[in-house]
C-alpha cells in the first residue's frame, strides 16, 4: 500500500493550529470532514478519542498516528498534519509529535487499516523523510517528499 495512493492534498495541513493533541485530533478530523470524507463526524470523533484513551498513538521521532476504526468512515481515510513546534502527544520516547497522520477505516476492515498504518511507519522511519518533511513550506512539498521517498 501506497502512502502517496491515500493522502491527498486535500487532506494535509502544513501548519496545524492545536495546542493539544485533541485539538489536534479534531482540526485533522474536521479537514476531512470539510472534504465529505465522514460519514458520521461525531462518531469518528468518538472512536478516534477512545481509542487515544485506551493507549496514545504518540510514537517515536516526532510521529504520531491517531487512528480508529469507526462507523464514521465509508473507506479508509488519512489526513496529515505538520507541527513543527511540536506538540505533547505522550509519545513513547518522552518528544513532541510534529508529524501527525490520522487514519480512520470502517470498523468492519482489518486488513487495509493495518496496512496503512505499517506504510505510515515504515516510510518515517527513514530521517530523511521525517527531516525534509520537517522543511516542508507547503502541501506540495508535503506531497512531493512523500512520493519521493516512498518504499
Amino acid at each position: 500500500m501506497k502512502l502517496s495512493h491515500l493522502l491527498t492534498a486535500q487532506h494535509i495541513i502544513a501548519d496545524l493550529q492545536g495546542a493539544n493533541k485533541f485539538q489536534i485530533i479534531e482540526e485533522l478530523l474536521d479537514l476531512l470532514h470539510q472534504n465529505g470524507q465522514l460519514s458520521n463526524r461525531d462518531q469518528a470523533l468518538q472512536d478516534l478519542l477512545a481509542r487515544e484513551g485506551y493507549l496514545s498513538t504518540g510514537l517515536e521521532n516526532g510521529l504520531a498516528i491517531p487512528h480508529a476504526k469507526t462507523d464514521g468512515v465509508r473507506e479508509l481515510i488519512i489526513a496529515f498534519g505538520l507541527k513543527k513546534t511540536g506538540i505533547e502527544f505522550e509519545s513513547l520516547d518522552g518528544k513532541p509529535a510534529q508529524l501527525i497522520f490520522l487514519v480512520l477505516s470502517p470498523r468492519d476492515t482489518s486488513g487495509p487499516h493495518i496496512q496503512a498504518l505499517a506504510s505510515i511507519s515504515r516510510n518515517l522511519k527513514d530521517s530523511r523523510v521525517r527531516i525534509a518533511l520537517l522543511k516542508a513550506r507547503s502541501v506540495d512539498d508535503i506531497l512531493a517528499i512523500v512520493k519521493k521517498f516512498e518504499a
